[in-house]
């Protein structure tokens, strides 16, 4: 419920596909798999397709993640690899740091993936600072 929220809190509900800030075809929740423009969905479509897409990206993100994490952390991770993609997520400075114990370095190595084709944005810097707090709950 944590992750449904915060994801779809971010990502914004668009019933049609539209090219995103890179200009990637994007629907619903931020889902861009498979999506072309023109397509359209209802919002029972949407909500069962983030549901789904959060299930595998926690699948993902558990796979790539040995350290052990509360479930604010987990759902901060989550979020994240919804929005860069659970290879970046595995490949990422903060999963090496949670891997390496160090949690707190982890959660703050957020901050540095605000940027979409290069350029900062001011919605992805907002994004990562609230999975920063979620990610150091508990710290």
């Amino acid at each position: 419920a944590l992750a449904v929220s915060i994801v779809g809190g971010f990502e914004g509900l668009r019933l049609a596909a539209y090219p995103d800030v890179v200009g990637v075809a994007t629907v619903c929740y931020g889902e861009t798999r498979g999506v072309k423009l023109g397509d359209r969905h209802t919002k029972a479509e949407c909500d069962a397709m983030l549901l789904k897409g959060l299930q595998e990206f926690e699948r993902g993100v558990l796979a790539c993640t040995t350290a052990p994490m509360p479930e604010k952390r987990q759902v901060a991770m989550v979020s994240f690899a919804y929005n860069v993609g659970t290879g970046a997520y595995c490949k990422s400075s903060v999963a090496r740091l949670l891997n390496a114990g160090q949690p707190a370095a982890a959660c703050d190595a957020l901050l540095k993936w605000n940027k979409a084709g290069g350029i900062v944005f001011p919605g992805l810097t907002r994004r990562r600072q609230a999975e920063r707090a979620l990610c150091r709950e508990g710290l």
